[in-house]
């Protein structure tokens, strides 16, 4: 498995991308309401990312056709937005990705529209804490399996499933490069975790069963049984010490 190390330099370009994803989706959750077209939200997306001097990484990529990914209730990822109304109890998933001299960067949150069920936000909850637990175990001389193990551990001891059909990854110039990054696995198990590697990792958890279905449209990725799922993304860098959250503000 080829793994790229970037420089310092290339690092503090995703540095930049980050911080404009990461500013772009609190632009965005402060817009979720009730009655809101989803396709809005795209919108929102598109100018803010010119606005910062960034270019959208989805558009266009593999075809498709939105800035912004929004995955609503039992849509797991890659929903495109659209005239779907947003209601009042619904969890929308935004994923999205920057671009910035020349480099990537890629983050995904879930958050509620309106008053949302107690279940909805454990769900949320326990996926946005199983990507910080991955995270923490992405350390210099890891195996990359460490954080496959810690975020399916943490995950299934509350309850839920990991999807397994889809996976975190590589990041820099390209948006997906090596390693692909299971939401699920051994630890011990695969490359060795060196500083320099940048990564995206995005734990998607179901409240019911992790088999997954993709949609007539051949782009939406479905939860199978109809359950609610959750997805919250980083993307990080390897050091010496605690990786670095790149997609923060």
């Amino acid at each position: 498995m080829n793994i790229i190390i970037k420089s310092e330099r290339d690092i503090d370009s995703m540095r930049h991308a980050g911080k404009i994803v990461a500013s772009v989706l609190e632009l965005l959750r402060s817009h979720l309401k009730p009655g809101m077209k989803t396709k809005e939200l795209d919108d929102i997306a598109a100018k803010e990312l010119v606005k910062l001097g960034a270019k959208a990484s989805f558009k266009g990529y593999r075809g498709f056709p939105a800035s912004l990914c929004v995955s609503i209730n039992d849509e797991i990822v890659h929903g495109i937005p659209g005239n779907r109304v947003l209601k009042e109890g619904d969890i929308v998933s935004l994923d999205l990705g920057a671009i910035y001299d020349g480099f990537q960067g890629d983050s995904a949150i879930t958050a509620g529209v309106g008053k949302t069920s107690s279940r909805a936000n454990h769900l949320m909850e326990i996926t946005k804490a199983a990507l910080m637990e991955g995270i923490n175990a992405a350390r210099n001389g890891a195996k990359l399996g460490d954080i496959s193990a810690t975020i399916q551990d943490y995950v299934e001891s509350r309850g839920y499933s990991v999807v397994r059909e889809y996976t975190g990854h590589g990041i820099g110039r390209d948006l997906h490069e090596d390693p692909q990054i299971p939401n699920f696995g051994r630890a011990g198990m695969g490359p060795e975790l060196k500083k320099g590697m940048t990564l995206a990792i995005e734990p998607m958890v179901n409240a019911g069963d992790w088999h997954t279905r993709i949609g007539g449209d051949g782009w939406v990725v479905y939860t199978a049984d109809g359950s609610l799922s959750a997805h919250f993304e980083h993307t990080i860098a390897i050091t010496n010490d605690k990786p670095e959250v790149l997609t923060t503000i």
